[in-house]
């Protein structure tokens, strides 16, 4: 069910062109579109990439990747190569409020479109420039991948069994890290823009999106020496925390990291008395031991007794579900966490905002099909000239599903 329309959105009256690709740039226009704003979605002649990337609606052929970032956005095809292409295109950003981008440093520049020159012609246009590394630097024009940044920003360090490989997130997971920052950091630009009147270029990079994920531990490593070790589904500083199985196969994750929830599952497991497991130190200190009993407890148990027996004593526990499961939870459908539109179930919007609900309108429509009413907005002709290219994907915009185009 696709959530209550309001009469007024918080972000009407927003106009943003996303001429970014998978899956940081277009997801922030996303998220802004869900909220209101009119996104004009800017693909060349051969498509975005998202067209042809994972699994397909088999009613039409598009990618359920597309549908998703493409939602509430109009489709425009610019050839920002040609003249004409790039004439629309400017004549699109002097009327816009934002601009969403990831291309190389100095791409838009080498396009004709460079920041300096869009401020000068519309000086409160917000420019989101997300790149792998950011705009300046030693790494600045290396390519711009969510799995580099997964890599250098201590995340796969950390990620695994303790006697296995550093292992990489099995989803976009920086890219939708980035693109809710990305969101958020156009919302700031915006902010000082209505009270000055100046626009902005916000340098997002993928790199330091997921080094903010790492919380505490430059500060531990800087003044501690402290590197942390793989943990499998631990953290230092919780003990128990985990997944664990149960005797009827279901998996189930346990986490104590207040000292009261802790002190009850020690009741609960039997050990409410043992000195040892006091603290969050103490249980640190004792980790093996803990959780090998926390192990033993649960996989004595039918997981329905598990998690009446946790939740009886008011102590944090989930059972690990899937996707079919998530389908299936009343939660998730009380939430309208997961939406049916354009017969495409989807996530829902991210936020419940009281006054001025998200919505989702459509699904990504078909390639190009506002591009003429676009152009005739803006005072261009048909538009053949500025959608002139060629008709196959070009190899750049052929990735994998982590992975964010240069």
């Amino acid at each position: 069910m696709v959530p209550n329309l309001a009469p007024v959105q918080a972000l009407d009256g927003l106009r943003v062109v996303d001429m970014a690709t998978l899956f940081a740039g277009p997801g922030a226009a996303r998220h802004l579109a869900d909220f209101g704003a009119e996104v004009i979605k800017v693909e060349p002649p051969s498509g975005d990439g998202a067209r042809r990337l994972g699994w397909r609606d088999p009613d039409d052929g598009e990618t359920y990747a597309w549908k998703l970032l493409g939602r509430n956005k109009r489709s425009v095809v610019l050839d920002l190569k040609s003249d004409d292409g790039r004439r629309a295109m400017r004549a699109l950003l002097d009327r816009s409020d934002v601009l969403v981008e990831n291309l190389r440093p100095g791409g838009l520049a080498r396009l004709g479109l460079a920041p300096g020159d869009l401020l000068r012609t519309n000086p409160g246009l917000v420019v989101l420039s997300v790149t792998g590394f950011g705009q300046d630097g030693p790494y600045a024009h290396r390519p711009g991948f969510a799995t580099t940044a997964e890599a250098m920003s201590g995340f796969a360090a950390i990620n695994g069994e303790p006697d296995g490989a550093p292992l990489l997130p099995p989803v976009a997971l920086t890219d939708e890290v980035a693109a809710m920052a990305g969101a958020f950091l156009v919302m700031v630009a915006l902010r000082h823009r209505d009270r000055t009147g100046e626009g902005q270029v916000i340098d997002l990079s993928l790199f330091e999106s997921m080094l903010q994920l790492m919380g505490p531990l430059p500060s531990a490593h800087a003044h501690l020496g402290y590197l942390q070790p793989r943990l499998g589904a631990g953290i230092p500083y919780t003990v128990p925390r985990g997944t664990y199985r149960c005797a009827d196969g279901v998996w189930v994750a346990v986490s104590t990291s207040a000292d009261s929830v802790a002190a009850r599952v020690m009741a609960l497991l039997g050990v409410g008395d043992d000195e040892r497991f006091r603290t969050s130190e103490g249980r640190a200190a004792h980790r093996t031991e803990l959780d090998a009993r926390v192990r033993d407890w649960v996989g004595a148990r039918p997981s329905a007794e598990v998690l009446a027996a946790f939740e009886a004593a008011d102590a944090a526990i989930a059972p690990v579900l899937d996707m079919a499961d998530i389908a299936a939870d009343p939660h998730v459908a009380a939430r309208e966490a997961l939406v049916d539109v354009d017969g495409v179930r989807m996530q829902g919007v991210i936020a419940h905002l009281s006054r001025t609900p998200g919505r989702v309108r459509h699904a990504g429509r078909p390639m190009g099909a506002d591009t003429a009413a676009v152009l005739a907005e803006l005072g261009f002709g048909d538009g053949d000239a500025a959608r002139r290219g060629s008709e196959h994907p070009r190899e750049e915009t052929r990735r994998r599903p982590e992975e964010t185009p240069e």
